[in-house]
């Protein structure tokens, strides 16, 4: 066989040919005609304004692993790409194209300026689909959808429809959230709130015929000059003889009531005098509503003072606003004190600008309550499992108290809603197909809604609509209910909750069996990434690496933690380090704290991985592939160590990732390759590879058969996290011919067919315990690795370890480049000088005359010494613990007592050999 590999690992040569390959051969396509059990991920959709950040580096890599794993385990597996038209983020992309070309979307008219958008999305909407093919993300291409495709813009309009001829679409005027900056309403679940800080000012209201003043508190004095009311609680007896009276509106000839309302007032906070603006916040609105105020918005849809304001504010900026009335205040002797304070302003999750509480006329809502009830049982009845399970609180406590969700926004880039008012009765068509006039009263004078709906209806629908909802496809058939949503939990409300909805009420069914929610990554110290901070981290720099000299300085501070921490540049890791990484991080429930050094160390791991396989190529020049027989092979006890560890380690990844534990499999294979693989079988396979004269049965031929099946079947448990060095490998591995074309359609490895050899598993274990133990003396006592051992004595009066350690003696020896190994029990006559050590119960006993300097020798010991003891401190702490007597499994607490006497034995013999020296 000729090695096939090339002498160093290149990741960027590996990564770049093989996505090509596996999607010219068409191995992530599902068939929706194939009797196979179906599994099923639809991609969360990215918007099409994205590119690839942490969160969907981590969110790809583990809804790969999913895909790839279950592909590979013979199910029928669709992972459904595509992206979410974004609304307002699109818009806002195309409008500043526009600005800097000195024009607007008014000027270009509506038509102009959607076609202007479409012309966008098709020269710079792929983008993120191309950074997810460089992460290895094995979607079905064929499949992808955009949710303002001809598809997906029928089925939103179908549910519209539907939902509105069963009453459940309604048009109502009520406050709603304003974006000045975006001019688009916004759900409370787009308005982000944060504290910062700010300021209370106390305002005095004169009360009429009287010289008394009351005291409100505002955080809002701009709002002032729109108030209809000061409220007080009825109960409140600093206010008794003010039932009924009024004051005089500061800076306006109005005079506006006291109303008692005890749900708007409350009596221990503050001076328990509330102004209200009915037309400015949400509570007031209610207020207003309960007490039949008057409703006077003299805040615009720009944010400026509108014509209801005094006319000395007109047209002012409302903070510009707020100045100016704060100094009137002053002057007119009703200011009457400013003070720090900790306020939360919400805030446009898409433009960032602080929102603004108005009405701005009939807005569209979907009423949720009766929507949300199956929807809250399914959860409950475990129908579909949320992991954490922490998050179903989360849920549970939203849902319950859902309020109607508004769908309408003032935008022109969305799915326009399919209504047409009437100039003359003013009542509303709704239909599937452009009408020709009124459906009530036949009046040709009708005009569609201008308004869009909001992003996330479409994207309620995902799960449904992109598999050909509402036509009865077969892909509908074959891949609903999908299997598996794996999202962020910040976006529980925003998605999850609503796709539950939309897929119950329409489908009749749920829209998958399983929500999992991954964790928010984080920079290194714990802190949210964030532009502003300067500590963003772009997957593809990681992958590719990054030279700070190539990028700009707007990306040299958002990337500025970075390049802290790598001033000369990051050199390229690769997908599949980083991967890794996101994996072994990805334990459920807990945030990532990204280090990249981490992802320099995973590459350490490939770099092994290739290194190993090397190795085995190297030594298959004279083999002949065939199907692997182990019980037709002459196995060596380390082939059948080797096995039996491959078994095991296959059973727990398995296990792993049936219960989403990504981080345990990633880290369990790690481990096996790593140290039992690479430090210790490929080590213990040199004697028989090299024709090494040894004490044990087995063969050259048998040990390459059982290198190859090894390597192959790790391969194969390692392909769902690092599928590209793997299917490199892979591919030159020398295998009987099969159907298996890939090694991403090949067949995952089942635990149950893997032999299992517990004897030769625990000789082989003992052996690598006493040579790291030889080694340990020879790096403590300074005795070089390369120096021969006279003599080593294996000291023990357990018969069946003794048998175990006779049968792979020549393993110590040739190891541990030991000339003479003697199997012995206690009572054999010591050498009077001699290093001791204890492994697996097992005392090893090196002469040191002539080989160390004795006085360093009894320094070791009563190092080991020392360390035991600390042990046994550490068991009884446990042990003497009541909570953990009282709470531990008894099988936990009979291997800790177990350990304890263990230690305890070790301890005395190496008093004993102490006392020796």
């Amino acid at each position: 066989m000729t090695e096939k590999l090339t002498k160093s690992y290149n990741p960027q040569e590996i990564e770049s040919k093989w996505y090509e390959k596996w999607v010219a051969g068409d191995y992530f396509s599902a068939d929706n005609q194939s009797d196979k059990e179906a599994f099923t991920i639809v991609l969360p959709p990215p918007n099409v304004t994205g590119a690839l950040h942490m969160g969907h580096a981590l969110t790809d890599t583990i809804q790969d692993i999913l895909v790839r794993w279950k592909r590979m385990s013979g199910y029928n597996a669709l992972w459904l790409p595509g992206t979410d038209h974004a609304g307002i983020a699109t818009q806002m992309v195309v409008e500043r194209q526009l600005a800097k070309e000195n024009t607007s979307r008014q000027e270009l008219g509506r038509s102009a300026f959607i076609e202007r958008v479409w012309k966008w999305k098709e020269e710079f909407g792929d983008r993120i689909s191309m950074q997810q093919q460089r992460l290895g993300a094995s979607l079905d291409w064929s499949r992808e959808r955009f949710t303002m495709d001809e598809g997906l813009s029928k089925a939103v309009k179908e549910v519209f429809i539907r939902l509105y001829e069963q009453g459940l679409i309604y048009q109502d005027d009520r406050l709603v959230n304003w974006d000045p900056k975006g001019q688009t309403v916004l759900s409370d679940l787009e308005v982000e709130q944060e504290e910062e800080d700010g300021f209370l000012w106390h305002i005095a209201y004169p009360v009429v015929d009287s010289e008394e003043k009351i005291i409100v508190a505002t955080t809002r004095p701009e709002t002032l000059v729109g108030d209809t009311a000061v409220a007080i609680h009825p109960d409140d007896p600093r206010y008794k003889h003010l039932h009924g009276k009024k004051v005089a509106l500061p800076l306006t000839d109005r005079i506006i009531p006291i109303i008692t309302d005890p749900e708007a007032a409350d009596m221990n906070f503050g001076s328990g005098a509330v102004k209200i603006t009915p037309a400015h916040d949400f509570n007031d609105f209610a207020t207003g509503k309960r007490n039949q105020l008057g409703f006077i918005q003299v805040i615009g849809l720009d944010a400026k003072m509108n014509e209801n304001a005094p006319e000395a504010y007109q047209g002012l900026d409302r903070y510009e606003a707020r100045k100016r009335i704060l100094l009137d205040l002053k002057k007119q002797g009703l200011f009457v004190k400013e003070e720090p304070y900790r306020l939360a302003p919400g805030r446009s999750q898409r433009s960032g600008e602080i929102i603004e509480p108005l009405s701005i006329g009939k807005q569209w809502f979907v009423r949720m309550t009766p929507l949300a009830k199956p929807a809250i049982k399914a959860v409950k009845e475990k129908d579909i499992k949320f992991i954490p399970e922490n998050w179903e609180k989360t849920y549970f406590h939203w849902m319950e108290n859902i309020q109607d969700w508004c769908i309408s926004r003032q935008l022109w880039w969305g799915h326009r809603i399919p209504a047409w008012h009437c100039a003359e009765c003013e009542k509303v068509t709704v239909s599937r197909t452009t009408p020709s006039n009124c459906k009530y009263c036949k009046s040709e004078q009708i005009v569609q809604d201008e308004d869009v709906l909001d992003t996330w209806f479409s994207s309620a629908l995902w799960p449904f609509s992109t598999l050909g909802w509402p036509e009865k496809t077969a892909d509908l058939k074959t891949f609903y209910p999908t299997s598996v949503m794996e999202t962020g939990f910040d976006i529980i409300f925003f998605w999850v909750a609503r796709m539950i909805v939309m897929g119950i009420h329409f489908m009749e069914e749920i829209p998958f069996k399983t929500v999992y929610f991954h964790a928010m990554v984080r920079d290194q110290n714990g802190k949210k990434m964030s532009k502003s901070y300067g500590n963003v981290i772009d997957p593809l720099h990681i992958i590719d690496g990054v030279d700070p000299k190539e990028l700009s300085k707007e990306d040299q501070k958002i990337y500025a933690l970075l390049l802290k921490d790598f001033p000369d540049g990051l050199k390229a890791q690769g997908a599949d380090a980083l991967r890794l990484t996101l994996a072994i991080y990805a334990a459920a429930g807990r945030d990532i704290k990204l280090n990249i050094k981490r992802v320099e160390g995973y590459k350490a791991f490939m770099n092994k991985l290739w290194n190993a396989a090397r190795f085995v190529l190297i030594n298959l020049e004279d083999f002949v592939p065939s199907s692997f027989q182990p019980e037709k092979e002459v196995l060596s006890p380390a082939d059948k160590w080797i096995l039996t560890r491959l078994k095991k380690v296959a059973d727990h990844t398995i296990q792993a990732l049936e219960e989403y534990r990504f981080n345990e499999a990633a880290q369990k294979l790690y481990e096996f390759v790593w140290h039992e693989l690479c430090d210790w079988y490929l080590e213990l396979t040199k004697p028989l590879l090299y024709n090494t004269e040894i004490d044990f049965p087995g063969s050259r031929k048998s040990t390459q058969a059982t290198l190859v099946f090894v390597l192959d079947q790790t391969l194969r448990l390692l392909h769902p996290i690092i599928p590209f060095i793997t299917e490199e490998i892979w591919n030159v591995l020398p295998r009987p011919n099969t159907n298996e074309p890939a090694l991403c359609v090949a067949t995952y490895p089942k635990a149950a067919l893997i032999p299992e050899y517990t004897q030769e598993e625990n000789q082989v274990s003992i052996i690598n315990d006493i040579i790291s133990g030889v080694r340990n003396v020879r790096g403590e006592s300074n005795i070089s690795m390369s120096k021969r051992l006279p003599k080593v004595f294996l000291v023990t009066d357990n018969k069946q370890t003794q048998i175990d350690l006779q049968a792979v003696v020549g393993y110590v020896r040739n190891l541990g480049k030991i000339d003479q190994v003697e199997i012995i029990d206690t009572n054999f006559n010591r050498p009077e000088k001699a290093a001791t050590t204890v492994r697996s119960e097992v005392e090893i006993v090196i002469p040191l005359v002539g080989l160390v300097d004795i006085k360093a020798e009894r320094a070791r010991i009563q190092k080991e010494i020392a360390k035991a003891k600390k042990d046994i401190e550490h068991f009884d702490r446990k042990l003497k613990n009541p909570s953990f007597m009282k709470r531990a499994p008894a099988i936990v607490i009979q291997k800790n007592q177990q350990k304890r006497e263990k230690t305890v034995l070790v301890i005395e013999k190496l008093e004993e050999a102490l006392s020796r020296l």
